[in-house]
């Protein structure tokens, strides 16, 4: 399986044999095209796609050493995420599947994250409670089976890692915010800012914008406060609530094991609290690499297998979708 993921600002391509078994994986960042303008911008996104899309899937094909012929299908993202940005994904991956004259599979970008930890421990046992963290989103969700989905919970204004990003742009710690915070909490103290845990026991939805309000307004009433205490501080209330909820949810549904994916799983606090939790409780803890927290198209395929063996072949006239959400089932 060719898997192909131009959701946001990654312009990945990978090789997938087996659903699991990565022969390659290839990412190209636009990070340093949109570092200046503070975010990501829809349009340079696009056209960086463009240009990068076809050197990346040479050189996955290369990494892997296969040739065309050996591609059985070849997945993509389709949503959600930047409509531009997706559209050259799935355009491409189309194109490539007509050429090659082998199954085109649209995958959920949602769901592919579910699948980053079985690409590193394909032993995964269901059913586990997975945190969903990244910049467009955060959710609990429960995972019973293969394509069977139950949302818990799930942000209600800004995303986790939309309010690091946010945050680190009023400390002025560039973009992307969450790797700078990361970094920057390891020399403050934790404890020094009792920032507010929004909706810490009420159900498994988050909230944190006004976590990033109290922020703002602790610098501004304590100009001369260290940075990397807010940092730490910040870090802290955000992993807090993160790792509380995932704990209440696995205990409520009785999950065998718990997961972490999407880009702030590769947070350094996150990723400590998520295995002592696990030890605590007594449950299995899946934990992907930092490699598969963030965007790559391995998990890409590795969804797109499972699909194409569950539903077969997408069709051709399948568009991309931005505000796609995660396809949810009974229990």
């Amino acid at each position: 399986m060719l898997g192909i993921e131009t959701s946001c600002d990654e312009t990945a391509a990978a090789v997938v044999d087996d659903g699991f078994v990565v022969r390659s994986s290839v990412v190209s960042s636009q990070v340093d095209l949109h570092a200046r303008y503070g975010g990501v911008v829809p349009e340079i996104a696009s056209r960086a796609h463009a240009e990068l899309l076809t050197p990346v899937v040479a050189e996955a094909l290369v990494e892997a050493g296969v040739e065309d012929g050996d591609i059985d299908a070849v997945a993509a993202t389709y949503g959600p995420g930047l409509v531009g940005a997706l559209l050259v994904g799935v355009s491409t991956a189309k194109a490539l599947a007509l050429v090659w004259d082998v199954p085109f599979v649209a995958v959920n970008h949602l769901e592919a994250h579910l699948y980053a930890t079985l690409l590193d421990d394909p032993s995964l046992e269901l059913p586990v409670v997975v945190l969903l963290v990244s910049g467009g989103h955060t959710m609990v969700v429960e995972m019973t089976g293969h394509g069977r989905y139950r949302v818990l919970g799930s942000t209600v204004d800004d995303a986790a890692g939309e309010a690091f990003d946010k945050v680190a742009r009023y400390l002025g710690l560039g973009y992307p915010g969450g790797p700078a915070i990361d970094r920057l909490a390891m020399h403050g103290d934790p404890t020094a800012i009792a920032f507010p845990r929004a909706m810490l026991e009420e159900g498994y939805d988050f909230s944190f914008s006004g976590l990033k309000t109290a922020v703002v307004n602790h610098v501004r009433r304590h100009p001369d406060v260290a940075t990397a205490d807010v940092a730490a501080s910040f870090q802290a209330a955000v992993v807090d609530v993160l790792v509380h909820k995932l704990r209440r949810a696995a205990a409520e549904v009785g999950a065998k094991g718990m997961c972490l994916g999407g880009g702030v799983a590769a947070n350094s606090l996150l990723r400590e609290r998520f295995l002592d939790a696990c030890t605590t409780d007594g449950r299995r803890g899946f934990l992907p690499s930092r490699a598969m927290c963030t965007d790559n198209a391995a998990m890409v395929a590795a969804a797109g297998w499972w699909r194409l063996r569950a539903d077969g072949p997408s069709p051709l006239d399948t568009g991309a979708v931005p505000g796609l959400g995660l396809p949810v089932t009974a229990r």
